[in-house]
């Protein structure tokens, strides 16, 4: 497995984040990404990497999942830089706000789905030679 970027300076901040979190972490965490739910991959919830603090990662497949909640509408410029910073460490990030997570958990659960299948089971080039119907 490639390098995370754990940054352990955060373990007690980690720590607290996952006391408390928002019901869409929570239901993330427990319908959908706990115990190895999503297709046998392992997450891990607020998991520090460099300087920050992300709310759900898969090591494995480098996917990084984000709840934006209410404070995120004032934090737009923070994001864009933080993942500017993860994706130059080689992550993936899915946002998706609270209400999206609370209201169509349907679609959020299909958008993570599609990811980590496309990662594990990436689509095979044709054949040379294979007949395309």
């Amino acid at each position: 497995m490639e390098k995370s970027n754990y940054n352990k300076s955060h373990k007690i901040f980690s720590q607290k984040l996952r006391k408390n979190s928002t019901p869409g972490e929570i239901i993330l965490w427990t319908k959908v990404l706990r115990n190895k739910q999503m297709n046998g991959m392992q997450f891990n919830r607020q998991f520090s990497i460099d300087k920050y603090i992300v709310d759900f990662i898969c090591r494995k497949t480098k996917l990084i999942i984000e709840n934006d909640g209410y404070s995120h509408q004032f934090k737009y410029h923070e994001d864009i830089e933080r993942d500017k910073l993860l994706k130059n460490l080689g992550y993936d990030i899915f946002r998706f706000s609270e209400k999206e997570i609370l209201n169509d958990l349907e679609n959020v659960i299909r958008g993570i789905e599609n990811y980590v299948l496309n990662i594990v089971n990436p689509p095979t080039p044709f054949a040379k030679g294979e007949l395309i119907k």
